[in-house]
């Protein structure tokens, strides 16, 4: 008697878990359907940063089919149907002043021999047509973004190199303010505006920025800089990875406000998973990265809204977006909660496309613009990593009433940093 109860109990277990995996079928089968048919294009990710932390860019030494130490290798991008991405040029704010273009260089060189490697995964490209050629491939379209403004060192000469070593964004600062715009943390207090947003250098920036064709991306700025940007910028601005702050009232994130401007300039706000950022909290769920893309749609709409998961450059993320290979998950949860297909394509990569594209057709208009070659003011990046070649001033008198104040700077810097 006991067994045939036992039998019984297995039985109903069995077809209880079998209904609800029946029931929750039909939304990943229908994700992974409208991941076939449009790309998903994820905002940011930090897989070579970790390439230089773990191995110092040496791919001679690593393995991305069998990487087990990050979020990201190529099994994983195979499973989360990854259509494109834009690989992080990063370097951290403490290079600002000393060797940051050299080591941005550096990150950008690691992505080229990434894709040099594993020509059957990834493609580089560097435009919305290569993006659509790449995914018609079966390969994962890589591009580029340099996170922070200081790897330009204060030099549209600089920018406008790296634009044509492919990097297709900027995001104007990281967690430091540059000499010509503040950063996000001076909305916190802690660290002191010093440009009320952006300075004239920092306009001009985004006019060059624009002729260029180079997206704008708007994660870790203040809010005062997103709102000039926003008004100023010709084409459409990104956040390549932050929430929204009213569901987590982190200062990464985007307020309404911005979200309503960003509607109608026709940007995108591509959602960050870090946990701090999802729940302001060390844990998180994915049904709480969901709730943010509810929000940024109820705000803004469905053309808003996209991915920037900021894997392999966080710490913490929600249960059930552990790596790369969980994000289909996320897009059946958003089926789950009445998402249209065609919101879920503009999610996944039609309103990036629509960005990227928008930004090219401005830069085709501006074809007979001339680059910007007025350099930024001497007494604003005076600092003595810097000589003044080409500058009419006299660079030993403006270096020894600055230098106090740059190592300042520095210090005061490096005291956010630990605290931060």
């Amino acid at each position: 008697m006991m067994s045939k109860t036992v039998l019984c109990s297995c039985l109903v277990l069995l077809i209880s878990c079998c209904a609800v995996a029946s029931a929750e079928d039909p939304y990943m089968t229908r994700a992974l359907k409208l991941m076939s048919e449009t790309p998903l294009i994820d905002g940011h990710n930090d897989l070579p940063w970790q390439l230089r932390k773990q191995f110092n860019n040496q791919l001679s030494k690593v393995d991305l089919n069998t990487l087990d130490s990050t979020h990201t290798n190529i099994p994983k991008i195979k499973e989360g149907r990854l259509g494109a991405q834009f690989w992080s040029a990063y370097v951290p704010c403490d290079a600002q002043y000393k060797d940051a273009v050299r080591q941005t260089l550096e990150q950008i060189d690691v992505v080229h021999r990434m894709c040099q490697k594993y020509p059957e995964t990834f493609m580089f490209a560097t435009n919305s047509q290569e993006i659509m050629e790449a995914f018609e491939m079966n390969k994962t379209a890589s591009l580029i973004g340099v996170e922070g403004g200081h790897s330009i060192d204060s030099s549209l000469g600089t920018l406008r190199t790296m634009y044509n070593l492919g990097v297709r964004y900027l995001t104007l600062t990281h967690s430091c303010n540059t000499p010509w715009s503040d950063n996000w943390l001076v909305d916190t207090g802690s660290e002191p505006s010093q440009h009320n947003g952006l300075s004239e250098f920092g306009k001009q920036l985004i006019v060059e920025m624009n002729r260029l064709g180079m997206l704008i991306d708007l994660a870790h700025v203040s809010v005062e800089v997103m709102n000039q940007v926003l008004d100023l910028s010709e084409a459409p601005v990104i956040f390549s990875h932050s929430s929204a702050y009213s569901v987590c009232q982190n200062k990464r994130n985007v307020p309404d406000d911005v979200l309503m401007k960003v509607k109608e300039t026709r940007g995108i706000v591509m959602v960050n998973f870090y946990n701090d950022y999802v729940t302001c909290s060390k844990t998180a769920k994915l049904s709480d990265v969901a709730d943010h893309f509810d929000h940024i749609k109820r705000v803004g709409g469905a053309g808003i809204v996209g991915f920037g998961g900021d894997y392999d450059g966080v710490t913490r993320l929600p249960e059930g977006l552990e790596d790369v290979s969980k994000v289909p998950r996320l897009v059946a949860e958003l089926l789950r909660r009445n998402w249209t297909d065609e919101e879920v394509k503009d999610a996944l990569g039609n309103n990036l496309l629509r960005v990227l594209r928008e930004a090219e057709k401005v830069r085709d208009d501006k074809k007979n613009s001339s680059p910007d070659d007025v350099p930024i003011p001497y007494e604003e990046v005076v600092n003595p990593c810097r000589t003044s070649y080409g500058y009419s001033v006299n660079a030993g008198t403006i270096h020894s009433h600055s230098t106090l104040l740059f190592l300042l700077t520095l210090a005061v810097q490096a005291g956010i940093r630990l605290t931060v």
